[in-house]
């Protein structure tokens, strides 16, 4: 039996027209979209006039899983994930063990197929271990499934090494996903280098730490051809760098997270490690040049860099506890509010397409277009119902944002997943 969704709007991501339309879903497919379908013996689900979009993509998660199943697992990350309407997640290889084998990709992909919410797709490591020594097999990790390669949550810092990496991934067809970092000039930095460090006393980590990576590996690519794509840009000279490179013709993608958009450091107050992430929190100016990087094309992409901790490390001093927020259940609500509602910076049909059809056709993967005959992946949004956001409600066991208490509005209430219902709150 299919599902028949009736009274709802189809957001036409092109022109951002809401057209009234039902949509018949058959299997894993879609396959009718009209004004009026006439179609018996299937379930019906009244949409109560809310907005159809295509499921969301995040190219940027921490799944947890294998080794630190108790930040999160693979079920409760893809739960998280299909509560805030996505249907398709990408997840860093950062676990433990590292991704860096065959093995461990089939693992991940056998088990989201067992007991996920949403789509996962895994990257391969860069390094063996992501200890920026010696390459990984990429042809056996490309054949296991692997999307990409990076060696997320650490740069790698050998250029002779990045040099190598997108050599084979120039000839694999698969890009280099990085994590852009200069750690002679981070150091042991905690939080942005600038007025807020020097007040709070904390080390910081310069903006230049960034942007010298991005330009390094933005050469790199031009040099060897390979497919550059920049993880949670945050700092205005990186921003300028991928502008610049992709005006040169060279391959370079890049995607930001809605904290960086939405925060600064100036919240910090360096007690609460909540607002602990890496990349940090950085300026007013870095923030105003990722959303004019968003709105002018230079960053492709919004991915959330969903990174779950224990309540018991961040509760740990802000100097020692572990960078990262959650993002997958507030992302849409958070920049729906903030940038389409209030600001008024982007329109709707804007922001999901950044979040769909642009990360889609970006790594080639199915979706992010709501079709007849394509597959069926779809969010369904509340746009005029509004929330305050409270961890203690998330489906990930990760509680660490530093959104608690805020108001948003644009909740998803029906996430539909390779035809299959994966949350719902109709």
């Amino acid at each position: 039996m299919g599902i028949l969704l009736q009274n709802g709007k189809l957001l036409e991501l092109e022109s951002g027209e809401l057209l009234a339309r039902e949509v018949l879903i058959e299997g894993n497919q879609i396959t009718r979209i009209a004004e009026r379908i006439e179609a018996a013996g299937h379930e019906t689900v009244n949409l109560n006039g809310h907005v159809i979009v295509p499921g969301f993509f995040d190219m940027h998660v921490h799944l947890r899983d294998p080794g630190f199943e108790y930040k999160e697992t693979i079920e409760t990350g893809t739960q998280a994930a299909a509560k805030g309407g996505f249907t398709t997640v990408a997840c860093m290889p950062n676990t433990r063990p590292v991704l860096d084998k065959p093995e461990l990709l089939r693992y991940v992909y056998e088990k989201s197929q067992a007991v996920g919410f949403a789509r996962v797709y895994p990257y391969g490591a860069i390094t063996k271990g992501e200890r920026g020594e010696e390459l990984t097999d990429m042809d056996a990790l490309k054949e296991a499934g692997a999307i990409g390669f990076t060696d997320d949550g650490i740069g790698v810092q050998n250029a002779g090494m990045m040099r190598s990496a997108m050599e084979r991934a120039k000839e694999l067809g698969l890009p280099i996903v990085i994590h852009a970092e200069d750690e002679s000039l981070s150091g042991k930095g905690c939080m942005n280098e600038g007025e807020v460090s020097k007040r709070l006393g904390l080390p910081g980590i310069p903006g230049v730490a960034e942007s010298v990576h991005v330009a390094r590996d933005a050469l790199l690519a031009e040099l060897t051809g390979a497919h550059l794509h920049v993880c949670h840009i945050s700092d205005a000279s990186a921003v300028d760098v991928v502008r610049w490179a992709k005006r040169r013709g060279i391959r370079v993608t890049a995607e930001v997270t809605p904290h960086h958009l939405l925060l600064t450091d100036e919240g910090i107050d360096g007690t609460d490690a909540n607002w602990k992430v890496n990349p940090p929190l950085r300026t007013e100016k870095d923030r105003q040049a990722c959303l004019e990087g968003l709105l002018d094309g230079t960053i492709d992409m919004i991915a959330t860099d969903h990174a779950p901790h224990s309540e018991e490390e961040k509760k740990r001093a802000f100097q020692v506890a572990p960078f990262g927020f959650v993002g997958l259940e507030t992302a849409f609500p958070l920049l729906y509010t903030e940038l389409v509602e209030k600001a008024k910076l982007l329109s709707l049909h804007q922001l999901v397409q950044k979040m769909t059809a642009a990360p889609a056709a970006i790594f080639g993967v199915p979706g992010g277009r709501v079709v007849e005959g394509g597959v069926a992946d779809l969010t369904v949004i509340d746009l005029q119902q509004e929330r305050v956001i409270d961890p203690a409600e998330f489906a990930s066991k990760g509680r660490n944002t530093p959104f608690a208490g805020w108001k948003a509005k644009g909740w998803p209430v029906l996430t539909i997943c390779n035809g299959r219902v994966t949350h719902n709150e109709l």
